[in-house]
């Protein structure tokens, strides 16, 4: 499973099955998973006509990539296809890299006072650690 911490989707993958018949539709697609070698590659079929990507509909389909590279990264790779908005497919890959930094709530701030809060609790334990050095 693939969670998406922005608007909290999970995207189930399946290892070793069969894509569901195309009258089933899913909102994230429906991704099945193989592993060729060190490499876990997801093919993803069937999305709504409601998931668009650059003017893509229901004959997307992509394939995933993802290959531990080193102890902290792993190299994602992705290869996006539609013959009914493009010409031909096209490919793009970018490295995950593992941090350490912390990792805050995507969420809408209208209404939300929690994040001032953090940022001035921040602030105040940054003055207090500044007046222990003085």
């Amino acid at each position: 499973m693939i969670l998406n911490e922005m608007v909290h989707d999970a995207r189930v993958i399946r290892l070793g099955g069969e894509h569901l018949p195309k009258s089933v539709r899913r909102w994230n697609g429906d991704s099945v998973g193989r592993w060729e070698g060190n490499t876990l590659v997801v093919d993803t079929t069937n999305f709504t006509s409601k998931t668009q990507f650059r003017g893509s509909g229901e004959n997307l389909h992509v394939i995933e990539r993802f290959t531990r590279t080193g102890p902290g990264t792993i190299l994602y790779r992705f290869t996006v296809d539609d013959p009914s908005t493009w010409d031909r497919s096209w490919t793009g890959e970018y490295p995950w890299n593992a941090s350490d930094e912390n990792l805050y709530e995507y969420a809408c701030h209208e209404g939300n006072y929690s994040l001032g809060g953090m940022l001035r609790g921040e602030r105040q334990k940054e003055r207090d650690e500044a007046a222990k050095k003085k």
